[in-house]
């Protein structure tokens, strides 16, 4: 039987020897993907769009799902091997109907990167009435992963990769009110529960899907300078955050730990390519490598929290998702 991570099981770092300074360029490294097709959605900004440069670069064929078709096209102008197809994750209807267009394509799929994500925004929700971060940050990855299952399955040997964020640390999942339906909003709870799902997912999903050669693994980025998730945050938000002073300026320590986009999207890459990670899934990883679990001493700082990475957590969510977007595997296997 091939071992779960439930309760953190396999929640032990490998000594992969990368940190938290390695980039893209370190990870990928000798790896060639010639001939692997892969999904990136989010792939024309931030972290997503170095994701793609890297992982075309090494051979792949990226199909980048893009909200904003023109946005992309000129911000993916000259990279080889990418194909530009419109998505916008907060839709079910765009989620199905890009799904059901690669799987009509008969491709096999060997990376599924759900790098695309929104952050600190205010009470918004989709045409469900779910809130917004959850809609985008788990549900939308949530439903295309489910959707693309045949041709995760048809590549025999496969892996999901969900962005995830040291922000699960700000909330466990609130099975009672998700939507913020009968609490007062508050952002930083609403995103740090939609990162926690991200990880329960993962958890569950490569449980779940691990005898079909897929396996799936969660990851924090780290906290990266030049990005655009956080245009929506207030000044009050960072400060209350610990990231800015009273006058509104970067802490030191606070600029002394943020990434570069390359070193930040470098554990996606390693979560994707590292063959350390062949015979293990459902862990939760940074700085290019499988993170230890949280203690108190490192709450906020680094780590997964033990809540993350619950077996009934898991499945409860997992029965919750199906019924909150209308898909399960058995929908589509």
């Amino acid at each position: 039987m091939i071992p779960n991570n439930y309760q953190g099981a396999l929640q032990q770092p490998l000594n992969s020897g990368f940190n938290a300074s390695s980039t893209t360029s370190d990870v990928i490294k000798g790896i060639s993907l010639e001939g692997k097709n892969v999904i990136v959605t989010g792939g024309n900004a931030g972290i997503g769009l170095e994701t793609t440069k890297t992982l075309a670069n090494a051979g792949a064929t990226v199909i980048v799902a893009a909200r904003d078709i023109e946005k992309a096209k000129n911000n993916l102008k000259g990279i080889k091997n990418v194909e530009i197809e419109a998505m916008d994750i907060i839709d079910p209807d765009s989620i199905t109907a890009f799904a059901d267009k690669f799987i009509s394509s008969g491709r096999a799929l060997h990376l599924l990167i759900n790098n695309a994500g929104i952050m600190w925004v205010p009470l918004r929700r989709d045409s469900r009435g779910i809130e917004s971060q959850l809609a985008t940050n788990y549900l939308g990855q949530f439903h295309l992963t489910l959707k693309l299952f045949p041709a995760l399955k048809k590549a025999n040997g496969a892996r999901v990769i969900n962005v995830s964020s040291l922000g699960h640390h700000m909330s466990p999942f609130n099975f009672e009110d998700p939507n913020f339906l009968h609490r007062e909003y508050e952002t930083l709870q609403a995103y740090g529960q939609s990162k926690t799902a991200c990880n329960l997912f993962s958890l569950e999903l490569d449980n779940r899907i691990k005898a079909y050669h897929i396996r799936a693994y969660s990851l924090h980025p780290g906290s990266i300078g030049g990005t655009e998730l956080g245009r929506e945050a207030s000044v009050e938000l960072f400060q209350k955050m610990g990231f800015l002073d009273a006058e509104g300026n970067m802490l030191p320590e606070v600029a002394a730990r943020l990434k570069s986009i390359p070193q930040g999207a470098a554990t996606t890459i390693w979560c994707a390519t590292s063959p350390l990670l062949d015979h293990i899934g459902g862990v939760y990883c940074e700085d290019a490598d499988i993170a230890p679990l949280a203690s108190e001493e490192s709450i906020g700082i680094y780590g997964v929290q033990p809540y993350a990475l619950d077996e009934t957590n898991a499945k409860k969510l997992w029965d919750l998702s199906e019924q909150m977007t209308g898909v399960s595997l058995a929908s589509v296997n």
